[in-house]
């Protein structure tokens, strides 16, 4: 194995379980602030997380479930009125200290800062969402700790798509022989070995079932592990 030089995480399900009673819920008090009748439950949610980015959930839901609604012509500023309004739930829900880290997350930040690797994320969440949920669980200064973070729109294709972790091994001007990515989803382990990234997967509550063929290593959560 080549030497590691930095760690690449992913957030929601890695970093913290966020999924099912943070975005979810979110997600909810959005569309009931909007005058919409939608209500996604655990096991829906769970199946629309094989879309990846908020705003895409959306307009995949719409399209399958509300077509009148999809075909509204202020549909897309629609979509942007309820990501933003889902998003101020969901930073209130983190600023309440509701969504902690993973086991062992925290730990194996700290492991890492002092043995001198560099950190990055690289996710399809919003970057007020990623910095809320780093400083409200690690301290406020967390988000420094990250050289790189690559978060929300600034790239075109969302996971399965590389192009997240293309744009963070740009910025980092490393390699990804010298990285190893961190997921806990399916889709993010195919956009890691797209882009030719090892990748340490830990499967969270909505992934345990998945299929994580090519990854390098597969555990249960981060507690206790260090792999340099």
């Amino acid at each position: 194995m080549n030497r590691l030089h930095a760690l690449i995480f992913d957030v929601d399900g890695t970093l913290a379980e966020t999924e099912r009673d943070g975005h979810r819920p979110a997600f909810n008090a959005a569309f009931a602030d909007c005058g919409l009748d939608w209500h996604w439950d655990e096991k829906l949610y769970g199946e629309l997380l094989a879309v990846t980015g908020g705003k895409e959930r959306i307009r995949h839901y719409a399209e399958r479930h509300d077509p009148a609604c999809a075909a509204r012509p202020d549909f897309a500023a629609l979509v942007k009125q309820l990501h933003a309004a889902k998003t101020a739930h969901y930073l209130q829900r983190v600023a309440a200290g509701q969504l902690p880290l993973r086991p062992g997350v925290a730990e194996l930040i700290a492991a890492a800062r002092n043995a001198g690797l560099r950190l990055a994320i690289a996710t399809t969440t919003s970057p007020e969402n990623v910095t809320a949920l780093l400083r409200a669980s690690l301290a406020p200064d967390a988000p420094d700790w990250f050289e790189v973070i690559g978060a929300g729109d600034c790239v075109p294709n969302k996971k399965p798509a590389p192009d997240i972790y293309h744009w963070v091994l740009e910025r980092l001007a490393l390699p990804a022989s010298n990285c190893l990515a961190i997921e806990d989803s399916k889709n993010g382990l195919q956009a890691a070995l797209t882009a030719s990234l090892r990748c340490l997967v830990t499967p969270g509550e909505y992934t345990t079932d998945q299929d994580f063929s090519g990854a390098w290593r597969v555990v249960g959560d981060l507690a206790g592990w260090r792999g340099w």
